[in-house]
């Protein structure tokens, strides 16, 4: 068991190095200073951010047109377990009834949400597994992250870098040091990260293509590593009744079986190490 307890401490020194890293003088900016004052976009960047906002937000309005006025009447974005309840309540019988239309627009809010960043998608994953049940749940859950997680990349790969310089330079620091050390194995490290809570998703997905991570390698990890997740979340979606809150998905258990798993996935490059040092 000395491995999974030197992953773990491994991963506990890299979450605090990234705490002292932003904490430090150097990474913060002075209060009221002109950096902190200054919005990281340029005109054209911005527009172009809007621009795809809208894009995406019009699609959305016109794939709820298509749902009974009753049915888009009803529809909010949850922020709680008691918001997610009602919305099931709401929104059960139209999934029975129409699914293809539901579906879509399930996958488009999803999408929609994860590219720009929205808090709330960890409902849309428990909402799979109200509505679909755990193997398709899964699959929805799957997908939707990995396409929202894509737009997601390719946006910032576009527009991103000076926003993730403005709210992460330490961390982001950090990030490109140990994808620049893992190169030959970076597949196994990004696993790792996607299916332990070790970096938020978040980050990973705006901060990749600015760290020059590969799309197939970042395709591939997203896929693969948030099952797991997918599969605690969607589970947890067919229990409503006995959910109280977000934070009951994630106990010492689930985060204990997490961590295993994405041991597991790093496996190659700890043997790999040793062999050399052999």
């Amino acid at each position: 068991m000395a491995a999974p307890r030197n992953l773990v401490a491994e991963s506990e020194r890299l979450m605090r190095d990234v705490e002292r890293a932003e904490d430090s003088p150097t990474s913060k900016k002075p209060v009221g200073s002109k950096l902190e004052r200054t919005f990281p976009l340029s005109r054209w960047e911005f527009a172009i951010a809007l621009g795809v906002f809208f894009v995406f937000a019009i699609g959305l309005f016109f794939i709820y047109r298509t749902m009974p006025a009753a049915e888009y009447g009803q529809f909010k974005l949850p922020r709680s377990i008691s918001d997610l309840r009602i919305l099931k309540e709401h929104l059960g019988a139209y999934a029975s009834i129409n699914p293809t239309k539901f579906i879509i627009g399930y996958c488009s809010t999803y999408i929609f949400m994860q590219t720009f960043m929205i808090p709330g998608t960890i409902f849309m994953s428990l909402l799979a597994g109200a509505l679909f049940g755990v193997i398709k749940g899964i699959f929805l859950v799957v997908f939707n992250s990995t396409a929202g997680a894509s737009s997601c990349f390719f946006l910032s790969k576009l527009i991103g870098r000076p926003i993730v310089y403005w709210l992460w330079p330490g961390k982001l620091k950090l990030f490109q040091a140990e994808i620049a050390k893992r190169r030959d194995k970076l597949l196994n490290y990004m696993l790792f990260l996607r299916i332990t809570p070790t970096l938020p998703n978040l980050f990973i997905n705006l901060a990749s293509p600015i760290v020059d991570v590969p799309y197939h390698v970042f395709f591939l990890a997203t896929v693969i590593g948030l099952i797991p997740a997918a599969y605690v979340t969607v589970r947890a979606g067919l229990a409503l009744g006995d959910l109280h809150s977000v934070k009951d998905l994630y106990d010492f258990k689930t985060l204990s079986v997490l961590f295993l798993i994405g041991f597991i996935s790093i496996l190659p490059t700890i043997l790999k190490k040793k062999r050399i040092y052999e």
